[in-house]
Parts: C-alpha cells; structure tokens; sequence
C-alpha cells in the first residue's frame, strides 16, 4: 500500500503518542494542557483531511470529525474521573485509528486487525468508569459479545479462503468473476454470512443487537457518543466494501435476507424504545432502529441506496453528537440520566434544550432537519426497486411503521424539556465554550443537511463513484 494513502492515520498515531509523553511529563495542574492538546492536534488533522484528495479515504473525515467533538465531550466529561484522564483521550485516539483502518482495509487479515484494535479500545473505554458497577457490568457484555462476533469474522474469512484462496478484496473480485460455480458455492456463502453477522454486531442490526442498550447505558457518554457513530459508520463502510468491492451482487435469497433482518431490525428497536425512561438505554434502541433503515439502502445497492447511506450516516453524526453533548451536561449536574432529569431544561438552559429538541425532531425524521432528508432518500430508493419487486413494499410499509412508533418516543423526551410539571429545580446550568461550540455545530449540521442538501449530495456521490461502483 502506498505510504502516502496512511498520512491521515500515521497523523492521528503520533498525536497519540504525543499525547502520551507530554502526559508524563506533565504535573498535575497542567492536565488540561495534555487534554486541549489532543483536541486542537485533532482539529488540525480534521481540517488537513478536507484537502486530503487520494482515493481510499472517502470516510476518513467523517471519522476525525466524530473525533474532535467526542475529545471536546471528553475533556469536559472527564472532571467525574478520579485519575486516567489523559489515558482516556489516547484510547478514544486508538479507536480512531483502528476505524480509519477499517476504512481503508482491502484485505482481510487487516480488517481483522483493525476491528481487533478498535473493540478492544472501546472495551477498555465502556468500562471506564470502574467505581460503577454498571460500567463494569456493560465492559464485560461488550467484551463477550465483541469476543463472539470476532469468533464469526475469523471463521468466516477462514471459509471464504478455503474455497477462493483469497484474502483481498480485489482478488476475491477476479476469483468471483473468472468462476460462476464460485459464486454459488454454499461453504462461501456461510463464509459470508459469518462475516455479516460480525459486522451487524458493529452496526448493532439484529441478530446481533443485544449489546446496544446496556453498554449504552453503562458506559461513559462519551464513549457511547463514540459508539454510537464510530463503530457504527465502521460497519456500514465495511458492508460497503464487501457487498461492491468485491464485485459482490445481492441474489434473490440474499436480498431477501437482507430485508426481513432490515424490518426485524427497525421494528426491534422501535417498539423496545417506546417504554424507556433512560435516556440512554432510549438512544441505544433508536441505533438500533437507525441501523434497520441503513440496511434498507443495503437491500437495493443501487447508487441512489448508496447516496442515501452516506448522507445518513452524515446527519446522524452531527444529531447523535449534539444528543450526548448535552446528556454529558444534564448527567455531569444532575448525576442522573432518567427522563425526569430534562424536567425544566427549556427554562435552565434555552440551549441545551434547543440542541436535544433539535436532535430529538431529526432522529424522528421530521422537516427540515437532516434526519428527514436522509431517510427520506432512503425511503426513495427502496421505492425505485419497489416497481420491479413488490416485496419491498412491505418492507417500506414496516419502516412507516417504525416512523411512526419513533415520533411518540422522541416527543416524550421534547415533552420532558419543555412541558414537566413543577420541575424541582431551576437552577441555571454553567455551560462551557467548547461545548457551546460543539452543540451549535451539532445545530448548524442538522439545519444545513436539511435545508441545503446539494452539497453533501454531491460529495456522497463523489464518494460513491470510487468506493461503491469503482
């Protein structure tokens, strides 16, 4: 591979490092120095990765950007921390590296590699918090449902390359297209199939769901802000890289598959949604709800399905973001992360809850916000294939479905903001300048995916054009 293709990735690994050595140096009352350094080092690659033009880093910004805003989180979150606070920010680094490696992996030892660095960083990460016993509890969930997805990714490469005798992307590629009978042969298609079912686990799509809620709820906000986008938009990359990349098309069965696991998917986490009470037990169903209408744009892979995806994926970072931002807060002074928390928030802080609202009203896929737009595409593409296969009417019905049920769930927690009766406490919250800055680019990303889509239009199609159809 060709070294200059990594600058990205070798960037974010000596920030790392660096962060790493100045913390040992550093005394205890310039902590914030090492932390602000990870920040303002990050900001800059993020800022170098807008100008960056070789081909193999189409998500690559996308990752950095998640990056800068979950350090910001990071930094003001981490005052709970009794120590580890610099070791906190390095591991978030790592598990920035290892996505920007799945990014870019074209073979599948490093795919395993990459997925490797970046769930163990992240089990690490959801344990964090080793004073709680819930932290603890969601590491050891994570570290055992992470443990069997990697046990099905190994194997299935293991088949894939005991029938192909290939372990790159391209090679697999050739393999299929010089050999019909290849394509059709069983042991390669339960190869794939393991390898589905591990990277549904990153994505949080059923069967493979399970994990999402509690580790939502015991880990530290950051960390599941992190989650939420990282590990989900690393999924999402590798489903595109193994389903086009490969030269890989969906036959009748696969489709079908693909289909029923995307309606099981969306009516999982909707309707599991609907009675929660914490707000981030509510968020980790919505990812999984979110992750069923992305596998929607997978049951077609046409470019319109493939456009749709990414501008998704794009609203749903800047809305997941500015959700935690401000769980981070409300958790930081109120010490809880129940509904009754938001009680008076309209009056203790307009902005806070400005950003959740505007957050809440986005996930429901309402206008004009990024949320509506992005499903909407999704919505259109899968109508597309619906005049030519009337099945996917019933999976657009079941999305419609799924809408629905989201909207009573995301008002419950607008309705908890403005309208609680006799909140206890009124008591204005101290917000701090970053977190002012991240939660009004948070706002200002959700109103310009939805108002002025052109752009971002235009670079998911760019991005397509060499990562899904080269």
């Amino acid at each position: 591979m060709n070294a200059g293709l990594l600058e990205l990735e070798y960037a974010v690994l000596a920030l790392a490092l660096i962060v790493t050595l100045i913390d040992l140096f550093a005394h205890d009352d310039r902590r914030a120095v090492v932390q602000w350094t990870a920040v303002v080092g990050l900001t800059l690659i993020f800022v170098k990765s807008l100008f960056f033009e070789k081909s193999g880093v189409a998500f690559g910004g996308a990752y950095v950007l998640a990056g800068v805003i979950v350090l910001v989180i990071s930094t003001d979150f981490s005052k709970h921390f009794h120590n580890g606070k610099s070791e906190f920010l390095v591991l978030q680094l790592f598990a920035l590296i290892g996505m920007m490696f799945v990014a870019s992996a074209n073979h599948f030892m490093l795919l395993f590699v990459a997925l490797e660095l970046m769930t163990v960083t992240f089990y690490i990460l959801v344990g964090y918090l080793r004073h709680r016993v819930d932290s603890l509890e969601a590491g050891v969930k994570y570290l055992i449902l992470a443990a069997l997805s990697s046990g099905f990714l190994v194997y299935g490469i293991a088949l894939v390359y005991g029938v192909s005798g290939k372990m790159d992307f391209d090679g697999l590629r050739w393999a299929l297209e010089k050999d019909a009978l290849l394509a059709g042969n069983p042991i390669l298609s339960v190869g794939l199939l393991l390898i589905f079912l591990a990277l549904a686990f990153k994505i949080a799509a059923f069967p493979m769901q399970i994990w999402a809620p509690d580790v939502y709820n015991g880990a530290p906000t950051p960390t599941t802000a992190f989650l939420a986008v990282g590990s989900k938009a690393a999924g999402v990359v590798l489903l595109f890289r193994l389903m086009s990349s490969t030269g890989l098309d969906l036959a009748a069965g696969g489709q079908k598959i693909l289909m029923v696991l995307s309606g099981l998917t969306i009516l999982y986490g909707s309707l599991c949604a609907l009675p929660q009470r914490n707000l981030k037990r509510l968020l980790g169903y919505s990812s999984i709800a979110s992750a069923g209408y992305l596998l929607m744009g997978f049951t077609v892979m046409s470019a319109s399905g493939s456009v749709a995806i990414i501008y998704y994926m794009a609203g749903y970072l800047f809305t997941v973001m500015g959700a935690f931002a401000v769980i981070a807060v409300v958790v930081k002074e109120a010490g809880l992360e129940d509904l009754n928390s938001l009680a008076g928030l309209g009056q203790r802080s307009p902005l806070l809850a400005a950003t959740l609202a505007l957050a809440m009203v986005s996930l429901a896929g309402i206008p004009p916000l990024a949320g509506f737009f992005g499903k909407f595409l999704l919505f259109k593409a899968v109508l597309e294939q619906a005049v030519h296969n009337h099945e996917f009417l019933i999976l657009i019905g079941v999305a419609v479905v799924g809408v629905l049920i989201s909207i009573c769930y995301y008002f419950n927690v607008i309705r908890a903001i403005y309208w609680s009766k006799d909140p206890a406490d009124l008591t204005p919250l101290t917000i701090s300048g970053p977190m002012r800055l991240v939660m009004g680019a948070c706002m200002i990303g959700m109103l310009w995916l939805g108002l002025m889509p052109e752009k971002a239009l235009g670079m998911a199609t760019k991005a397509i054009s060499t990562l899904v159809f080269p």
